[in-house]
């Protein structure tokens, strides 16, 4: 049995090297004499699976059988399949204040897999809409997909709310992720695991984004509530003032009587706060009293531009 390849048979015989004769790939076979073989050597032509079961292969017309063998061009390298070879990580964390810690999302990053060259993180509200060490993130995770296109690159995060707590932002950012071939990845909460955002993938991650957003909504109007209910009990957030009403009674009651603020200084305790049992310095007093006196002459101001605007009126 003979047959007369196509030319993707062809092609498929000669990116095998020839057992027999030796030929490199891209070359037809070559006889003893130096001239090309009127079919292909069998152990060559069978490692193509269809061409296995046939007894002869010949050689094409367009290969010269018969006539001097000259070598041929070498095949192109094969062309890398779509399935990723391999997974390349770039971590991110992220806390709101600079009381909060980072290391527990930075050690569960590192126990993944990232290297800590790898893992960005920061410390910034959500609310701020600049994030460099994030912006870096994007741009490593983009920069490793474009020298390794065929490498499935993930962005691993702790958890959604690292990314943000407002559903339109969490949703540009899937599109972003989508369009430079980047994939999500949680390690905790409701959508852990790796998040491809096409098909039912984005409703289910648009549904935890809106769900995000309603939880920074509640704990905002918790805070607001707790800081009301304070508020009507007398406490008020801040750091407690350092000059308090009846100190600054007492400055103004001594300075009537002709003393100077440097002698009434010492007299003067802070009762609260971290300079709790010192005296204020002199700067604080003088600043005490020129808010004093300002509340004190803004109503008469009012009157006296009350009083202008009238004769203004009357003028006219």
């Amino acid at each position: 049995m003979s047959s007369e390849p196509e030319d993707a048979d062809t092609d498929e015989v000669e990116r095998h090297p020839c057992p027999r004769c030796l030929v490199e790939p891209g070359s037809p076979c070559r006889s003893r004499s130096g001239a090309v073989t009127g079919t292909y050597h069998t152990g060559r032509f069978t490692k193509v699976p269809r061409l296995a079961k046939l007894l002869r292969v010949s050689t094409p017309a367009n290969r010269g059988p018969g006539q001097p063998w000259r070598p041929g061009t070498p095949p192109p390298a094969p062309i890398p399949s779509d399935t990723p070879s391999a997974e390349i990580r770039v971590g991110y964390a992220r806390c709101s204040h600079l009381t909060q810690e980072l290391q527990s999302q930075l050690d569960a990053l590192a126990a993944h897999g990232i290297p800590r060259d790898k893992i960005f993180a920061e410390k910034v509200s959500t609310r701020v809409r600049v994030r460099p060490k994030f912006e870096a993130a994007l741009d490593a995770a983009r920069q490793i997909k474009a020298l390794a296109p065929h490498c499935r690159v993930i962005l691993t995060v702790y958890e959604m709310k690292r990314l943000g707590r407002d559903s339109a932002e969490l949703t540009a950012l899937a599109d972003h992720l989508t369009a430079h071939g980047i994939a999500l990845e949680m390690l905790a909460g409701p959508l852990t695991g790796i998040y491809d955002p096409t098909g039912t993938g984005r409703v289910l991650f648009a549904f935890f984004a809106a769900m995000a957003e309603t939880e920074r909504e509640n704990i905002r109007e918790a805070t607001l509530e707790g800081l009301n209910a304070a508020a009507r009990k007398g406490h008020h957030g801040g750091r407690p003032p350092v000059i308090t009403n009846d100190m600054l009674h007492t400055v103004l009651r001594r300075r009537a009587n002709g003393e100077s603020v440097e002698d009434i200084r010492p007299d003067l305790i802070i009762p609260a706060g971290k300079r709790k049992g010192r005296n204020p310095s002199l700067a604080s007093i003088y600043r005490a009293l020129a808010e004093h006196e300002k509340r004190q002459t803004y109503p008469e101001a009012i009157d006296q531009a009350h009083a202008e605007f009238a004769c203004l009126q009357a003028g006219t």
